[in-house]
């Protein structure tokens, strides 16, 4: 591991613990989360070049979970610290692989867990570092990559009987020729959203009415309520948003793990008067047999998953035994950029919509960055595609999310999209710092 920095280098690896109060306001409450407090685990690369760029990415956890998040990204220092800037960016492949096949920190999943998003927040940190270094907003930076230059990105081990390094170039040259046209609509149009905000389950049942209102009229095509604690208060919440949004407005719902396989069945049965657009998280995001029975007893319901999905081995086996007919990736759950790749590269081979995890902490800003480049360079469409969105803490961020008549706006500033500003950042670390 490198220690000594050498000339155009990473000269530095900080962290920082940043965690947002939302508990106080129940925002983000689920069935299985409580009293979440927003959070970000937090990573900024440093380098020694003319340029004084760096990069910048985060882990997003709930609250106390930054203590071990953080020390994970630290743990990654020797790695980084000292590399050759131009090595690292220009191979993003073998960058993935130099930090990931670390067997004794590998150990500690493999290949999931907290090391993993630690793997992750430093993977999409130098991604940040190369958008802003060729001067282009991350999705356009993938979108003009050759089929070959983002299959290598990938690493085929354990993915090879679902999907193969020649299979996923085939997959990017079938759309190769329109992603000039396709950039141009994104570029125009942006991408479509729906609204969990009026969903949380802490919220009164004046203030999810007055919330499903509201996102009509910004005209959000979706919303999602979360579900699991009392079947009587869902079906009474339910009836709720059906008489405000209409009886064919699609209104998802999300369980957030809350339930057993033979409990999800039940309970979405008696949901299911209301016509789900879809049931999020029904079960442990684990259970691959779990999702897929579920997924056989309430269609044509479809089931959704993914934002907990460790890693491109558990969503291969998701979309091989039909666990999933919406897949929603996490832009900081996994191993970052690569292993999204991934993942849209699995989805598209078997044929099934992507609708993103957001919210969180940059979630907004970063996740939107893999849909667009997935419309213009993988999938080649929108038809039926989300992305989540939640109107929490955008304000933190450098270049915030925009959101307009229920799509998001393409975002045109070099980078990832998850830089904070600084004083956002020394205004939340944890702990509070004291006034001098």
């Amino acid at each position: 591991m490198f220690t000594e920095c050498v000339p155009n280098s990473i000269t530095s690896l900080a962290t920082a613990d940043i965690r947002f109060p939302t508990s106080a306001s129940l925002d983000g409450s689920d069935a299985m989360n409580r009293d979440p407090d927003y959070s970000a685990a937090y990573v900024v690369l440093g380098t020694d070049a003319s340029d004084g760029l760096e990069g910048h990415a985060l882990a997003f956890t709930i609250g106390r979970g930054n203590d071990v998040q953080v020390a994970a990204i630290e743990a990654l220092r020797g790695h980084i610290v000292g590399r050759d800037i131009e090595e690292l960016l220009d191979d993003m492949g073998a960058t993935w692989r130099l930090l990931v096949h670390d067997s004794q920190l590998r150990w500690l999943g493999p290949e999931k867990g907290v090391m993993h998003m630690a793997i992750g927040a430093v993977i999409n940190a130098l991604w940040d570092l190369k958008a802003k270094r060729a001067a282009l907003p991350l999705w356009q930076l993938l979108a003009r990559m050759t089929p070959e230059e983002l299959a290598d990105l990938v690493d085929y081990r354990y993915l090879s009987d679902a999907l193969t390094r020649d299979e996923a170039v085939a997959l990017l040259e079938t759309t190769a020729a329109g992603r000039a046209e396709r950039e141009a609509i994104i570029l125009r149009e942006g991408y479509p959203a729906y609204t969990t905000t009026p969903g949380w389950l802490g919220y009164s049942d004046e203030k999810l009415a007055r919330l499903c209102r509201e996102a009509i009229a910004d005209g959000y095509p979706q919303i999602k309520l979360k579900v699991g604690a009392n079947l009587a208060d869902d079906v009474r919440r339910m009836r709720i948003a059906r008489q405000v949004c209409g009886p064919d407005f699609p209104i998802a719902i999300d369980a957030n793990q809350r339930w057993d396989v033979a409990t999800a069945i039940e309970w979405i049965g008696v949901l299911s008067e209301f016509r789900p657009a879809w049931v999020e998280e029904p079960t442990s995001p684990d259970d691959v047999l779990g999702h897929a029975a579920i997924a056989r007893a309430v269609a044509p319901i479809p089931v959704a998953t993914g934002e907990h999905a460790q890693n491109r081995v558990i969503v291969k086996q998701f979309l091989q035994a039909g666990g999933l007919q919406v897949l929603q990736i996490d832009a900081a759950r996994v191993g970052g950029v690569n292993e999204n790749i991934a993942h849209l590269l699995l989805a598209a081979k078997f044929g099934v919509r992507v609708c993103p995890h957001a919210g969180g902490v940059g979630l907004c800003e970063a996740v939107q960055h893999l849909s667009m480049f997935d419309f213009v360079a993988v999938s080649g469409t929108m038809e039926d595609r989300l992305i989540e969105f939640v109107d929490h803490l955008h304000e933190h961020f450098v270049v915030p999310t925009v959101v307009a008549g229920g799509r998001y706006l393409a975002p045109t500033a070099p980078g990832a999209g998850m830089e904070m500003h600084a004083a956002s950042i020394e205004s939340y670390r944890h702990p509070v710092p004291v006034p001098a």
